[in-house]
């Protein structure tokens, strides 16, 4: 009976100690995550409260037809089209909305568009990143690049 008891007490311990572990991840998205179309590396950092996401690589990063870098062309912006994607920053305003979960709004360089967006953190390797225009909505879930 005492080397159940035993073993009980270990399970309990393992499990607690893994649960710790776990929890001390919980809800930090900071890191380099794939987008899933694996195009473009995203730089996630606290920024204050806020959640900062910054391009830091393209699988293109080189635009074909003029040899040089990428740059933002579909930005409405005249200024702001000819910057370099690498360095873009794509989350606007991304405040804590409940546990691993942010709201904001993110820029997207394909239209050049600012959408309603919400994040949540879905553990150590996936980052649910949503962007919406009204009532119809659309997400994609990124890849954390390299380990923890």
């Amino acid at each position: 009976m005492n080397s159940k008891l035993n073993l009980v007490l270990a399970l309990v311990f393992l499990l607690g100690s893994w649960s710790a572990g776990q929890a001390s991840d919980e809800g930090s998205p900071a890191g380099v995550w794939l987008t899933e179309k694996g195009d473009a590396r995203i730089q996630v950092s606290q920024c204050g409260s806020s959640l900062c996401g910054k391009v830091v690589w393209l699988r293109e990063a080189i635009d074909p037809a003029t040899g040089q870098p990428q740059t933002d062309l579909k930005n409405p912006s005249p200024s702001l089209a000819s910057r370099p994607m690498i360095g873009v920053q794509l989350f606007i305003g991304m405040n804590p909305a409940g546990p691993g979960r942010w709201a904001g709004r993110i820029y997207n360089a394909d239209d050049g568009g600012v959408y309603e967006s919400k994040i949540a953190w879905m553990g150590p390797n996936t980052l649910r990143v949503e962007g919406c225009l009204g009532a119809i909505c659309g997400g994609e879930n990124w890849t954390k690049v390299g380990g923890r």
